[in-house]
């Protein structure tokens, strides 16, 4: 397996509120961990949300004797939850601050997912599916017919999103688990990518790189070009053809 991971602010913010994890090696009782948080909220709120659910996350896996990775990464997602929220209420300065989390890890041929928010999950093979479901007012109109995909993408409040990490006391995550095929590559990314870079245009820049490093590259510089109005994370995940054939 191969894995490479970074982070843009992009053109038009000050400060990277996304942060992202990528261990190709076992954390805790996972056998790789994945996880891009895109955080909110004024005065660095947003930085130190994301911040801070990655690496609860993390500490949480690490320490943990349990060996189901759905359990695992539910539990670790709600401990951040909580932990957000802690510290919102010690810091008037970071009340209302909340982020975005998607998490993946592959155990042999299937790879395990969670999200919460808009930050998204795609599967690249011959085609582009994002296996993630935003958490999104437009996404959810056009789950009920009200917008188009095509006008969901320039709609006005493309940008509220219904879940998040640290909005409430409690946190609905949703599951996804599907098969990774040797030649398909995992994409895990923020909507500073998403809302600058059609999915046609995502699959073309990857399938054109001579490697995942030059497509994560090759996103970032686009998403900037197409204005990179936000900050944006990417991370690009290779499984290894002869490590999956052999699970």
């Amino acid at each position: 397996m191969k894995a490479y991971s970074v982070t843009d602010v992009g053109q038009k913010r000050k400060v990277n509120q996304d942060y992202v994890f990528a261990s190709e090696q076992p954390v805790g009782n996972l056998p790789n961990l994945f996880v891009v948080a895109d955080g909110m909220g004024g005065h660095n709120a947003g930085d130190f949300a994301s911040k801070c659910a990655v690496r609860t996350l993390r500490k949480f896996i690490e320490e943990s004797r349990e060996r189901n990775p759905i359990k695992l990464i539910r539990t670790g997602i709600e401990k951040a939850n909580a932990t957000i929220r802690e510290e919102a209420a010690k810091n008037p300065d970071m009340a209302g601050m909340g982020t975005t989390i998607v998490v993946t890890t592959v155990v042999g041929h299937y790879a395990y997912t969670a999200n919460v928010g808009d930050s998204r999950l795609y599967l690249i093979d011959d085609g582009i599916t994002q296996i993630t479901r935003d958490h999104s007012l437009v996404e959810e109109m056009v789950r009920i017919g009200e917008l188009t995909p095509e006008a969901a993408r320039v709609h006005p409040d493309k940008n509220i999103i219904t879940r998040a990490l640290g909005a409430a006391p409690t946190v609905n995550v949703d599951f996804f688990d599907y098969k990774i095929e040797p030649d398909s590559r995992v994409l895990m990314c923020s909507d500073g990518l998403t809302n600058m870079v059609e999915d046609k245009d995502i699959k073309r820049i990857i399938d054109k790189a001579g490697s995942i490093q030059d497509a994560a590259k090759a996103l970032i510089g686009q998403a900037n070009e197409n204005g990179g109005k936000d900050n944006i994370a990417v991370v690009i995940i290779e499984p290894d053809t002869n490590e999956v054939e052999r699970c």
